[in-house]
């Protein structure tokens, strides 16, 4: 019997922030993750994925950007595909409970470690 090859899962990056949005890339990609796409803002972020072929297993994002906030993105996002696993990371921690009761699957309030996104990203994508 022949083992399957293990799906490497595959992460979108939604940051306005350009530094942080190289910085996951580079930190999920030492981690064995693949980084499907990165957009800067919602719009950039909805017309990416609507033309995705493979879609991400989870999807990183950010609250305060410019054109649609975060919130705005996660439930466009969430009614193309009510079983996408949204990430919020944010400083506002005031849209925390809003974030979640929406549909997010967990929310890191930056600045975070590391070790906070691994662990996040780990117990997600089982």
């Amino acid at each position: 019997m022949a083992l399957g090859r293990p799906t490497i899962p595959a992460i979108f990056i939604i940051e306005d922030d350009l530094s942080l949005q190289d910085l996951y890339r580079l930190m999920l990609e030492v981690k064995g993750y693949k980084i499907i796409e990165m957009a800067c803002n919602g719009i950039e972020a909805l017309k990416k994925y609507k033309s995705m072929e493979r879609k991400p297993d989870l999807i990183i994002l950010d609250h305060r950007m410019p054109g649609m906030n975060g919130i705005e993105v996660m439930v466009s996002l969430l009614s193309m595909n009510p079983k996408i696993k949204v990430l919020f990371a944010s400083a506002d921690n005031s849209v925390k409970d809003r974030a979640l009761g929406l549909g997010a699957i967990g929310f890191l309030n930056k600045p975070f470690g590391m070790d906070d996104l691994f662990t996040e990203l780990k117990e997600n994508l089982r």
